[in-house]
């Protein structure tokens, strides 16, 4: 292995280990409440610069951080889409949407920390275009929102993308909320990854079917 070789590979190593240290921090602890310092130290690095001179600025870091597991979950989403293929059932295709993140999640072993991260992330308006940004450019992502659309034609634009959001937003707080149980050790008897994922069906299909009142 040549040295130009090795020298991109400890880079690598070294920004996984530092987005899994921010990852982690930032989901147990507010990403405001976490410094570059105290990420580089807990990624083993001993120049607490390390986070700025791979990620450049807080953007940088976690839009990294999303990337790498939006590119995963593309995949998990992507399965999902081929088992329905050309379905009409509104069922089916909210499947895609909500399943493809705890199905994740459910892979990963435990504890996991990337829910939290996105709850902690999506509340702060500029790190939130950065996580949603990295979100819905993913190609089967817009797939799985024109086959549920497709199922609701008579559904107005406003409604489609409000609707949208509402099953974004209840989603990643459920998802959140079980991987901290999880970590925990308060997780119910019988509980897992696939009963959150059958009770969000449940409920964003309602959602989806909801009755639209006039004016809104």
């Amino acid at each position: 292995m040549s040295g130009g070789t090795v020298r991109v590979e400890n880079v690598k190593a070294t920004r996984e280990l530092i987005m899994t240290a921010a990852e982690r921090l930032f989901a147990e602890r507010g990403v405001y409440a976490v410094s570059n310092r105290q990420i580089s130290l807990a990624a083993g690095q001993g120049n607490t610069a390390a986070v700025s001179y791979h990620f450049g600025t807080r953007n940088g870091l976690v839009r990294a951080i999303a990337h790498k597991h939006t590119e995963q979950i593309e995949q998990v989403t992507r399965r999902l889409l081929a088992e329905i293929g050309d379905s009409w059932e509104l069922r089916d295709w909210v499947s895609c949407l909500v399943c493809a993140l705890p199905q994740y999640l459910a892979g990963q072993g435990s504890p996991t920390w990337y829910a939290r991260f996105c709850a902690q992330v999506m509340v702060d308006p500029v790190l939130h275009e950065v996580v949603v940004d990295e979100t819905i450019t993913s190609p089967a992502q817009w797939q799985v929102l024109e086959g549920v659309h497709r199922c609701l034609p008579d559904l107005p634009v406003a409604v489609r993308a409000e609707r949208t959001a509402m099953t974004r937003h209840i989603c990643l707080s459920m998802c959140a909320e079980y991987e901290h149980v999880l970590a925990d050790g308060s997780a119910l008897p019988g509980t897992g990854w696939r009963s959150v994922s059958i009770g969000l069906v449940d409920a964003i299909v309602g959602l989806w079917q909801a009755p639209v009142t006039d004016g809104a």
